[in-house]
């Protein structure tokens, strides 16, 4: 991977926090915070860059389980004020609106899509800007979900692989549990990030940065992780397939 000077890192991301705040003339920022470390980072290096009140948080489960308790943690460690909106409420209302049953994926995504939709709510209500939470290695490979967790105004992660993200999570002195856990966007029970991409986050970087910043060779890249061909062109596959999400919509040249 590539070698970061990680201070740096922290001090370019909350410079740019505070700009862009600045520049939008808004009031603070609302963040969706899931008890997961990509949310929680992007809280810490808000905090820095604000103060704890300009942050405020939205907690946003579906399923009451230990993710709130961390996402709780994680607000009330940065003192920021919070709320806690139980969406399973809207998302059976979507459901019944529908005239089929949504399987698993559909479903995730009204989820998904529903935070989206109360971020904005408030953002337009306190005049705030919405930071979104995804990383390099969720926007490659396509793992989020189109003007869901992938719509914000600014992401402040947008430009750091996961593995550098929980390196900047630890020199944040976000809490060690929230580090150590496994990624999971909590759409369903036993969801986690790494089974849904079919690849654990560490190999998933080293090849990412090979095949997209270095723009090695497949077979190079197979030779100098020490993994399979395939391992790689399953990791490619996922950035071609996901082109269309990193576009905004298009239209024939007229």
């Amino acid at each position: 991977m590539r070698t970061l000077d990680y201070g740096k890192v922290i001090e370019k991301i909350v410079s740019f926090i505070r700009e862009r705040v600045d520049e939008a003339n808004v009031n603070g920022v609302v963040i969706g915070i899931s008890g997961g470390v990509d949310s929680a980072t992007t809280a810490f290096l808000a905090v820095k860059a604000l103060g704890r009140e300009k942050v405020l948080g939205l907690i946003m489960p579906y399923y009451e389980n230990q993710d709130v308790e961390d996402a709780k943690l994680v607000c009330e460690t940065l003192g920021i004020n919070y709320k806690i909106i139980n969406i399973k409420p809207i998302v059976d209302a979507f459901e019944e609106s529908l005239d089929f049953e949504p399987d698993k994926i559909t479903k995730g995504n009204i989820m998904v899509r529903a935070r989206m939709i109360l971020l904005y709510a408030h953002a337009n209500q306190y005049n705030f800007l919405v930071l979104g939470t995804s990383n390099k290695s969720e926007l490659l490979t396509g793992y989020y979900t189109k003007w869901g967790d992938g719509a914000s105004d600014y992401a402040p992660l947008i430009n750091l692989y996961k593995t550098e993200v929980w390196e900047i999570a630890k020199r944040l002195g976000v809490p060690e549990r929230i580090i150590k856990k496994k990624p999971t966007a909590g759409l369903w029970i036993g969801q986690t990030d790494e089974n849904e991409l079919g690849i654990s986050y560490k190999l998933l970087d080293e090849i990412l940065y090979r095949l997209v910043d270095l723009k090695m060779p497949k077979e190079k890249i197979a030779e100098e992780v020490g993994i399979p061909l395939e391992k790689v062109e399953y990791v490619e596959n996922l950035v071609q397939k996901s082109k269309h999400k990193r576009k905004l919509p298009t239209g024939p040249e007229i």
